[in-house]
């Protein structure tokens, strides 16, 4: 197993000061008293983890479904070739330090025997009802060395009490049966979503709650407390850590690890306030930032071709660990049991990259000094900041909350990563900071931040610079520092994204600057030979565009991106929608993927959508592309295709069938003619679809 840099929770070097230091610093002066809310031996534990697996696996696996309403039959769950260890050794790979596993969902199946409900895995085929998915997941964790956690939804649309008393005492039983049965747990899981329509029993009902009074939070939390004193517990309201706010992968640039705890419980109101924490916070709260790596939560097949795409990885690993907060990155588990391989591969390439971008610190070794140290004290000289021994740090006299520490890098050097830590163990102190380069004999700027707290990382674009300074310009208390670093991370080169518009117009993009994109028009392989990109570029006929980016420091290139696109929709209008829902309806020909048009809900099949071209066109088909968001509606399963020179005359469909795997698999769907046909109006008829409306992304035309 890789050891990441990044993921270290620490390193030690033996003695971090000379036996002479160590004497000198017998008079040396007391550190810093404490300043504000501190975390926890658990809390400091907790944050030295940084990244860990979140795992979705339940019900809603075999029904398809994100929310299930707890009526389903514990018969469905029933995986073909579950392994566990396959779970744990990806996540060892990936430098995860532990999994968190949804132990039980909102519809109340429970993944372990739970002698308080039958709604379980004991009433299923799977293991022919001896199996415990809880105890071969902490078996699989064990051996690879990973730290275990849980989910356990407090909204159970299964149960008959759920609204009522008589259903805490069931709740809190099982939370019972959860920590005393699977040995340590690191952090339990509480979601914020609670409340609503459901089985409950056979009542299906809507039931709500009081979300801030209904669960006696304070009782349910000293259980876990007293049976797993070390767990930290996870909730809008922690009291371990914190929801972050948002499921989209980041915290806000500025995060503090306090809060107005009081303010706050599973299902706040104030959930954007979890983004940032408070200045003035009274209890220590750090953030967790969960998020998925596909759309959804649960695995779909329709989302195989939707993985984000490992830009949108790193982009999320720099604003969840590099701001100050843990990641908690999902992968769903598909109905084998299994981790699909297009995640796990997406998850270790995230891993090669991040490993790529933290191989060397240019600080290593270099000389450093700070505009004051404590008491002129060795113990708190700037060194410490950079001997890799997070107990160890420089700091400077109380009545000091603005200082700089310089490193000397000997000769110049590019460099586009800045990596700073806070000794935490004192409080989270620095309210703002900049960082400045020095070349040609002048200090220029390169970037500015706000809090670090456990950790922050600057992304900016490669500079170059024989001395690096950090300047804490505004601090709650003394700056602590006890860990930095400068990288020079190589760019991420990726196959380049192609994009057309309405208007023809085509532009090329990768994610950071430095590589250089080629490109062909005629399927051709690009080369370095091939053309330059410099600038969007107008196509309006069919034509196979091809591209890659290349690295001119390190003469290294990227996959081929391939795209082919037909004509372009310049002239094209939609002159007509059968539903009447007209607003919107220019998403179906305005070529891009991310927006769409759909019927209204009380609309019924069969409906139709007609364009014009503007001119006449020698077509060999169509092509449809469906909604691509994650909660997929008006899915078209059988259609009619009829084209006209006039608008007027449609004569009997010239294409009739169905989208055999298309609830499956979401993707581009082309519709062939039997021959080629002039064209000017094309007419696209839903005869079915998965709910009884019609959606439509993109329709487009096929002359090749």
């Amino acid at each position: 197993m890789r050891e990441l840099p990044f993921y270290k929770a620490r390193i030690k070097y033996g003695l971090s000061i000379s036996f002479l230091s160590l004497l000198l610093s017998c008079s040396s002066p007391p550190p810093p008293m404490p300043h504000g809310p501190l975390p926890s031996e658990s809390q400091l534990a907790w944050h030295e983890m940084q990244y860990y697996l979140f795992v979705h696996f339940n019900m809603n696996t075999f029904t398809n479904m994100e929310w299930g309403m707890g009526d389903e039959s514990p018969k469905t769950f029933n995986p073909t070739a579950l392994d566990c260890r396959q779970w744990a050794r990806i996540a060892k790979k990936a430098g995860m330090k532990g999994i968190i596993l949804t132990a039980k969902h909102h519809d109340g199946f429970c993944l372990w025997p739970s002698m308080h409900t039958e709604h379980s895995v004991k009433n299923a085929p799977w293991k022919n009802g001896r199996g415990d998915l809880v105890a071969d997941l902490v078996a699989a964790c064990r051996e690879e060395g990973l730290k275990v956690g849980l989910y356990l939804s407090p909204w159970d649309r299964n149960h008959p009490d759920y609204g009522r008393e008589a259903y805490l005492t069931y709740f809190r039983n099982q939370l019972r049966e959860l920590l005393t049965n699977y040995g340590d747990i690191f952090e339990v899981w509480f979601d914020g979503a609670n409340g609503g329509t459901g089985y409950y029993g056979g009542a299906n009902e809507d039931r709500k709650v009081d979300r801030k009074t209904y669960y006696d939070w304070a009782t349910t939390n000293a259980l876990v407390e007293e049976l797993m004193p070390n767990a930290l517990i996870f909730s809008d309201a922690g009291p371990g850590c914190r929801w972050v706010g948002n499921e989209e992968g980041w915290a806000n640039e500025t995060n503090w690890s306090i809060i107005r705890r009081d303010e706050f419980y599973p299902g706040t109101p104030d959930y954007k306030d979890l983004q940032s924490g408070h200045e003035d916070g009274t209890h220590w709260v750090p953030a967790e930032v969960d998020v998925s790596i596909r759309p959804g939560w649960y695995y779909h097949p329709y989302e195989d071709h939707k993985v984000k795409p490992i830009s949108h990885l790193v982009d999320i690993y720099y604003n969840s660990i590099g701001r100050n907060a843990n990641l908690l990155l999902n992968i769903p588990i598909d109905t084998r049991g299994l981790i699909h391989p297009d995640d796990s591969a997406r998850l270790l390439q995230l891993t090669d990259v991040i490993e790529r971008d933290f191989s060397s610190n240019l600080f290593d070794g270099k000389e450093v000094e700070a505009s004051q140290i404590r008491g002129e004290a060795v113990k708190y000289r700037a060194e410490n900041a950079m001997d890799g021994d997070l107990d160890t740090y420089w700091t400077t006299d109380d009545a000091v909350t603005s200082a700089s520490i310089t490193v000397d890098l000997d000769n110049s050097v590019a460099f586009n990563r800045f990596l700073v830590q806070e000794h935490i163990r004192l409080g989270q102190r620095v309210k703002a900071f900049i960082l400045e380069g020095y070349e040609d004999g002048k200090w220029f700027p390169i970037a500015e931040g706000t809090t670090i707290g456990f950790k922050r990382i600057l992304r900016f674009p490669t500079v170059t610079g024989s001395k690096v300074r950090l300047t804490v310009t505004d601090a709650k208390a003394c700056p602590i520092i006890n860990n930095m670093g400068l990288y020079n991370a190589p760019p991420l080169l990726v196959e380049p994204e192609m994009r057309r518009n309405k208007e023809g117009i085509v532009r090329l993009s990768i994610p950071e600057e430095g590589p250089v994109i080629y490109y062909t028009l005629d399927g051709s392989e690009p080369t370095r030979e091939s053309k330059q990109y410099t600038e969007a570029f107008k196509l309006v006929h069919r034509a196979e565009v091809k591209a890659i980016a290349y690295d001119p420091t390190s003469n290294q290139k990227s996959g081929v991106a391939s795209k082919t696109f037909d004509l372009s929709k310049t002239k094209w209008t939609v002159k007509q929608v059968s539903s009447g829902n007209t607003e919107n309806a220019s998403n179906i020909i305005d070529d891009d993927a991310d927006t769409w048009w759909g019927s209204t809900e009380r609309s019924r099949l069969p409906q139709e959508v007609i364009i014009d071209l503007g001119d006449v066109q020698l077509l060999k088909g169509i092509t449809y592309l469906p909604m691509q968001e994650r909660w997929l509606a008006g899915i078209v399963t059988a259609y009619e295709v009829y084209v006209s020179k006039s608008g007027r005359n449609w004569g009997a469909p010239i294409k009739k069938g169905e989208f055999s795997n298309i609830l499956n698999n979401p993707v581009l769907q082309n519709i062939f003619f039997d021959r080629s046909q002039e064209v000017r109006y094309i007419r696209f008829k839903a005869i079915k679809s998965h709910d009884n409306r019609m959606g439509i992304a993109e329709l487009g035309v096929l002359t090749g």
